[in-house]
């Protein structure tokens, strides 16, 4: 066991190594591993913790965040082939093939180096530089070393060095990934139309209902974030909890680490996998959380043709512009061949073959453009570098409106004063509902309202984008403009649009691209609200709340499916195995994986009583079990588990869970449309159960401020730190996860010190 006079022997002695010898480049970082291998970095430099960093994320993930460099060096069709999936963390491209002919166009553009060359604040600050610098040279040294133990990569030749350019190309990614990134095939599949190619007479009827489908079915992930100010802790102060729903495989997993700079940084948290900075985390006086917002960061433009690739403006000729990409492509027999495409642009931006079921395609007389707000934002690590600094809500919302870099997150925060922020202060086109409404197209007029997604008139510029005098780029809405909110009991959101963040205050006045007001909310915010109001929280009661999975659907409703399934013929003990449930998606509980599957098929308008925005979280209710869809999708869903012979009345450990090495261990929640605010989305496999998790609670945190300078925070990260099979970390805070428990959040000096599984690295560059 380590005694107090060694800790305070180790502290000393490496602080004198670390102050000797970091000069300029020649990074040094002390690396704390506490229980399940959290990371605590230490180095007097921002170089230094960003060296750590790099070690230390690739040590426990290298493969996957190899993945993401080959993908953004445009050569996945080199390694695995054109028609391998894309990587999913970084777009929806179908294939590789359209993956890289979209990154290697970026790539030739030289986009990415023209925003890394520009000052703060529209490139990356002096400290962002350095922490890049050490991270790369970090990620470099481990894979100079050779111990790549992974079998998903190891000896792989797609596992290279990277650069700086590298780093900003995967945040580039990640900051157009809900624009671009969404429309890559449609961006790499538009070609100029043969001569017969003529527009659709009319839209369609009914087409905004469909692109809201289409635009809420590429979402792969969601977030609950909770903020309690003084009126609603336990002790005054205040408490968050942070919870987001990212995937469970690939490179948009969090790592947990702790990053420090004596004197000018101390900040714990999770980041996404490549980015030396925490995201989602806390520091001594404030926690801050990130949850999918609603706004659209993006519109369309038509466009009048005067040719197949000439285009009106002002009633004057423009010529579109093309670049010619080549690509290197791996064929069956392994040999490489150049695959070569000419993709196309306007002064909007790349021309749209498709997306989103819309009717956009490339004819003789027209043509749709597509204009990413993110394009140009390179400012994103400067706002998480503000956020690791920060001492107050109001320094987060400060950091929220200079860099005004956020790319499709809400956030959420709670200070030691007891303030609970609520900010959706992001990247938004500056498309006012004048302007929407003076420039938009027939197809336009036909979705926007749906979807907040404008289809502008490109032939006038009349209808550019706005500006602000408070946004730091011209187009996008100044902050001044964006859904703010600071209580003193709480703030949440569950990825509906800002109105309800609390009920008693809700926000109004924003334009419909940023969301919509007086609308239903889902089951999810329904049932936060439903937890969070008027009741007073500890940083214990929070957790437990948050781990009742309780389900909001199944309060409602099941009394009256317990009814309705008695009137139904062939369902076994079905009826009383339902009526006996506890309501809740616990592992230990009987009856829901029967209810999850029943409701994952009702129709979202099957209530008797229809939203009412006078009580936004009351209504709907009352399940029209008459309706013949209600009644067929219990029958289905009695026969599903009948046929994975599932007993109605089984645990649901039994068909819901995770295999890691060959084991199986159980995992609680459930969907979001269920009302449980612990979200899981499984892989559903009818024989099997639900043998793994497409994503649901991934980095939780909750965290309160007390007396104590040291913030009294518990985590968890439920995929674990590692994705390497052979890491003692892989699945360590999965099975934690399965029995409900979190990991003691070590903060200050004394508590990482005293860790009874620390294990210490000294790094030297």
């Amino acid at each position: 066991m380590t005694t107090l006079a060694a800790v305070v022997a180790l502290a000393g002695s490496t602080g004198q190594a670390m102050a000797a010898e970091d000069r300029g480049n020649d990074f040094t970082a002390l690396v704390r591993y506490t229980e399940n291998g959290v990371a605590h970095i230490k180095a007097n430099t921002f170089g230094g913790v960003g060296y750590g960093y790099g070690y230390a994320a690739a040590t426990d993930n290298v493969c996957v965040i190899a993945d993401m460099y080959v993908t953004l060096a445009a050569q996945r069709s080199r390694f695995f082939g054109p028609d391998a999936p894309g990587n999913v963390a970084l777009s929806d491209a179908a294939t590789s093939l359209s993956s890289d002919l979209y990154f290697q166009q970026v790539n030739d553009s030289g986009l990415i180096e023209k925003g890394m060359r520009q000052p703060a604040p529209l490139g990356p600050k002096p400290e962002v530089r350095e922490l890049v610098r050490g991270y790369v040279a970090g990620y470099n040294r481990f894979v100079a070393e050779g111990r790549v133990t992974d079998p998903a990569c190891r000896g792989a030749a797609w596992v290279r060095p990277i650069s700086e350019i590298d780093v900003y190309r995967h945040l580039h990614a990640l900051l157009v990934l809900a624009g671009e990134g969404q429309l890559m095939d449609g961006i790499t599949s538009a070609q100029p139309p043969a001569a017969a190619a003529q527009s659709p007479a009319a839209v369609p009827a009914g087409l905004g209902d469909r692109v809201r489908a289409a635009m809420e079915s590429k979402k792969d992930m969601g977030s609950n974030a909770f903020a309690l100010g003084r009126d609603a802790s336990a002790n005054g102060r205040g408490l968050l909890v942070g919870n987001p729903h990212y995937p469970w495989q690939g490179g948009r997993r969090f790592w947990q680490a702790q990053l420090t700079v004596p004197g000018r940084m101390d900040v714990s948290g999770a980041s996404l996998l490549g980015l030396p900075l925490v995201q989602i985390g806390y520091n001594r006086d404030v926690a801050w959380s990130h949850t999918v917002s609603t706004p659209v960061g993006f519109s369309l433009y038509q466009l009048k043709l005067t040719s197949p690739t000439t285009y009106l403006v002002d009633g004057k000729p423009e010529a579109m512009t093309n670049r010619t990409v080549r690509v290197q492509v791996r064929g069956a027999d392994g040999k490489l061949s150049t695959v070569e495409r000419t993709l196309w642009s306007t002064r909007y931006g790349p021309v749209l073959g498709g997306g989103f079921g819309l009717p956009v395609a490339w004819t003789r007389d027209t043509a749709y453009a597509l204009k990413d707000a993110n394009v140009d934002n390179f400012r994103g690590l400067n706002m998480w570098f503000d956020f690791d600094l920060a001492r107050s809500t109001g320094d987060i919302v400060r950091s929220l409106s200079t860099n005004l870099a956020s790319p499709w997150v809400n956030t959420i925060a709670a200070d030691r004063s007891g303030n609970a922020t609520y900010a959706d202060i992001q990247v938004v086109p500056n498309i006012t509902d004048e302007l929407a409404k003076k420039c938009n197209t027939p197809l336009g007029n036909a979705i926007f309202q749906d979807t907040g997604l404008a289809v502008l008139d490109g032939s006038t510029t009349g209808c550019a984008w706005g500006n602000d005098k408070d946004a730091v780029q011209p187009g996008l809405f100044g902050p001044s403009r964006q859904p703010l909110l600071t209580r003193g009991d709480y703030v949440e959101n569950a990825n509906d649009s800002a109105w309800l963040a609390n009920p008693h205050q809700p926000i109004t006045g924003y334009p419909r691209i940023i969301g919509d007001i007086g609308t239903a909310r889902s089951p999810r915010t329904r049932m936060a609200i439903t937890e969070l109001d008027g009741r007073k929280f500890s940083r214990q009661s929070i957790q437990d709340m948050l781990f009742s999975d309780r389900s909001l659907m199944g309060q409602l409703t099941v009394t009256d499916v317990v009814a309705m399934c008695r009137t139904l013929p062939d369902v076994g003990n079905a009826c009383d195995s339902l009526a006996k449930w506890d309501r809740t998606f616990t592992s230990a509980s009987r009856g829901a994986a029967l209810f999850g599957r029943f409701w994952k098929q009702v129709p979202p308008d099957a209530w008797k009583v229809p939203f009412n925005p006078a009580d936004p979280v009351g209504t709907p209710n009352t399940l029209d079990t008459a309706r013949p869809e209600v009644r067929k999708a219990f029958t289905d869903a009695v026969a599903v588990l009948r046929a994975a012979n599932i007993p109605f009345d089984a645990p649901l450990s039994d068909s819901q869970y995770v295999t890691r090495n060959g084991e199986k261990i159980s995992v609680h929640g459930a969907p979001g449309n269920l009302g449980v605010l612990n979200v899981l989305t499984p892989v559903r496999d009818n024989g099997q159960g639900s043998p793994d998790i497409i994503h649901g609670s991934s980095y939780i945190q909750a965290v309160s401020f007390t007396d104590s300078p040291c913030p009294d925070a518990r985590t968890l990260l439920t995929y674990s730190q590692s994705t390497d099979p052979t890491s003692p970390h892989f699945a360590d805070q999965t099975k934690l996860f399965s029995r409900g428990k979190w990991v003691r959040g070590r903060f200050c000096e004394w508590d990482i010190w005293t860790s009874p599984q620390l294990k210490v690295l000294f790094l030297k560059g």
